[in-house]
């Protein structure tokens, strides 16, 4: 999938399910900003319309909106509260297996917006998706961070064509533990391993040489690597 292509999937959101929405209005990183935009782009979708109507994260200039072209009143403050403070005090293990259960029941396509948009958690369940193109329209999600990046380039049970997604990100790979987590997975292939084993330094260097999870092709440029550096002192 072309970027341009998951840029475009990402901007429809007058397709996308309600359980999406609420999976996006739940989001702790969610922007107020995003809400104005469901709005918008939502109008002839009385489901959502309620849904952000009665949600407890909705701003209140867009509750209002909500409001008034529904024609009914918002719920008091006192309900909103009770219904956050009913949220966070579920315990996180509850709620991330509801988030996977709602994931599992998703058409690919809210899969691939929620992909775009969604915050962290969703992005730790969707990066191992059965679809590629869930996959990689987590990768392009422009609020991955760096941690994030780190864990997936050292998880053993990722898809290749998402190492090699970050081995091609010139901002990813200027970081080190970036580079040291492609370097040393086992599942990352080896012509790609081989671009970065001149930047690991010598400490990580023997002990890739001496891990036999890594690549044998690997780990013997890791040994010419720490005999030519000693030659050169």
């Amino acid at each position: 999938m072309a970027e341009n292509e998951v840029l475009q999937i990402g901007l429809d959101l007058g397709s996308l399910s309600r359980e999406a929405f609420e999976i996006l209005f739940s989001g702790q990183s969610t922007a107020p900003g995003f809400f104005r935009e469901a709005f918008e782009a939502c109008r002839a979708r009385r489901d959502v319309l309620l849904l952000m109507l009665h949600h407890f994260n909705t701003p209140d200039d867009v509750r209002r909106d909500a409001s008034a072209f529904l024609g009914m009143p918002p719920p008091s403050a006192t309900v909103l509260d009770r219904e956050r403070e009913a949220e966070t005090a579920r315990p996180a293990e509850e709620r991330a297996l509801t988030l996977y259960q709602t994931l599992q029941r998703m058409k690919v396509g809210d899969r691939i917006q929620l992909a775009m948009r969604g915050g962290r958690d969703v992005r730790n369940l969707l990066i191992k998706d059965s679809n590629k193109e869930v996959v990689k329209t987590v990768m392009a999600n422009p609020k991955l961070t760096d941690s994030e990046i780190e864990l997936i380039a050292k998880n053993r049970n990722i898809a290749e064509d998402v190492l090699r997604i970050i081995a091609k990100n010139r901002e990813w790979v200027k970081n080190y533990a970036i580079i040291l987590a492609l370097v040393t997975n086992p599942k990352t292939p080896p012509g790609v391993s081989m671009n970065f084993i001149s930047r690991i330094n010598k400490g990580d260097l023997v002990r890739i040489e001496k891990n036999k999870n890594v690549p044998e092709l690997v780990r013997a440029a890791s040994k010419r690597l720490l005999a030519g550096r000693q030659q050169s002192k």
